[in-house]
């Protein structure tokens, strides 16, 4: 398993990249339903890429950035299995997070958003998992920091005027002994938005890939690595998203990064994690809202009626759905085709366990401790008041916030939205096959956040 004599107070950290670009015959994910959008160009290649991090106990966690949409509990399954069988990890050590690039492919089902690739999502789980072997098998002494810093101005709440935005932005970095950067883990708060109507057809990380470009060609040799974060209500600002100025959110993240990175300190101490199960309140659909939706989507399906369109089921279909068309060559009777068939597929899906599937949805959170350094990852979209309020009642500053993790359960609004039943609380429900949140649902999984961060501070007087 690669044993490795070190100082006694030295961290060993590896770092590895896989390829995962898709072929031309893979369906991209997101931005609107039954499209069948295949690559037609590669804007930059999408990664898998692995850092592991071990303390001089001998105890190791790996990070794995992937450049896809979601990635379901199976497949991270998948992933840690292989891990465990080749090294000395455990799954709760193992974090699998997504950038959720909607440029990308998804390993997760997500009705209607992009047909699942078996072929695809199998060779994406090997690649991660092959590039967290080898940052195993290749980890050396190194001295670990952290930074962190903010990056304003770039995203906006796209839920409510003037709503919250974490634009806190926090860095991990491994040099080796001699100083020479080896890693840099970056983590912030913002959906992948910024070349989307540009590159529809463009296999793209989105200003992501951008980032850990740029961050790369500043530490020639290093291999940087973006952890996504709390970002179900925020995305890069219309002033920047598809315009002439769409890379300068990527530039402005970067300059924060970089700015991190060199004031980062040291960190000392040890390795703790766990992983804990909680179940997350929903409520039953009722026979009045499936009934609605089918009886209006068959409706429209016959008759190609468009009139009120956006006053039905479709009001909340997508965040901005008087856009949808757009995707759709501009023909609004395509879209009322395409989101009128949805409505029948996810009715004729739920009528069936409508009764006997359980309201509460099982899930797991994560948390990681690198000396004083904290990480908490859990599987939705959670909206960014929640994770604020996990920011502000953790007592320590170095806080790592990593969403899409470990599996994919979607929109995870707060109360605010789930009263107005808006896009994240009524529409990411059909798409994923569940039951709708309940406005405890998000302080819920606030309080499990927390608890797992306790449970890793173990014994400590962190």
């Amino acid at each position: 398993m690669n044993s490795i004599s070190t100082s006694s107070k030295t961290w060993t950290v590896g770092v590895a990249r896989r390829i995962i670009t898709p072929g031309n015959h893979v369906e991209l994910a997101g931005l609107g339903y039954y499209l069948q959008r295949t690559p037609t160009s590669v804007r930059d290649n999408l990664t898998a890429t692995a850092m592991v991090i071990e303390d001089p106990a001998g105890k190791a966690v790996a990070l794995i950035a992937l450049d896809i949409m979601y990635g379901d509990e199976s497949f991270t399954s998948t992933i840690r299995d292989h891990i465990c069988r080749h090294t000395n990890l455990t799954p709760a050590a193992i974090c699998v997070n997504c950038s959720h690039s909607h440029n990308a492919a998804n390993a997760a089902f997500v009705r209607g958003v992009g047909e699942l690739n078996p072929e695809y999502v199998q060779f994406v789980a090997r690649s991660a998992a092959e590039a967290a072997v080898e940052a195993w098998q290749t980890r050396q002494a190194a001295r670990l920091r952290v930074g962190s810093g903010e990056a304003k101005g770039m995203a906006f709440n796209r839920t409510r005027e003037n709503g919250p935005v974490d634009t806190r932005l926090s860095v991990l970095r491994a040099d080796t002994l001699d100083g020479r950067p080896l890693a840099v883990a970056v983590n912030f708060h913002c959906h992948l938005n910024a070349h989307l109507e540009v590159d529809l057809h463009a296999v793209s990380r989105d200003w992501s890939g951008e980032v850990i470009d740029q961050i790369e060609a500043a530490y020639p040799g290093a291999i940087a690595l973006y952890l996504q974060g709390t970002c179900g209500d925020v995305m890069i600002a219309f002033d920047f998203s598809s315009t002439s100025r769409r890379f300068e959110p990527a530039r402005e993240i970067t300059r924060a990064a970089l700015a991190a990175c060199e004031d980062a300190r040291l960190v000392a101490g040890t390795i703790d994690f766990v992983t804990k199960r909680v179940h997350l309140p929903t409520r039953r659909w009722t026979m009045e809202e499936i009934n609605s939706d089918r009886e209006e989507a068959l409706y429209r399906l016959k008759t190609g009626d468009t009139n009120n369109w956006l006053t039905g089921f479709a009001r909340v279909i997508v965040t901005y759905p008087d856009r949808l068309p757009r995707r759709y060559g501009g023909s609004v009777e395509k879209t009322v085709a395409a989101v009128s068939r949805f409505g029948v597929e996810w009715t004729e899906a739920m009528l069936p366990i409508l009764n006997t599937r359980p309201e509460l949805i099982e899930t797991e959170v994560q948390a990681i401790r690198l000396g004083d350094v904290w990480l908490t990852a859990h599987s939705s979209e959670l909206f960014t008041s929640l994770g604020l309020k996990v920011r502000q009642n953790w007592p320590h500053q170095d806080l790592f916030m990593l969403g899409y993790s470990n599996g994919a359960l979607g929109y995870l609004p707060d109360a605010h939205d789930v009263e107005r039943k808006s896009y994240a609380a009524n529409q990411s429900p059909k798409f994923s096959g569940q039951f709708p949140f309940t406005s405890e649902s998000g302080q819920t999984m606030v309080d499990a956040l927390l608890a797992a961060l306790s449970s890793a501070a173990g014994n400590t007087k962190a």
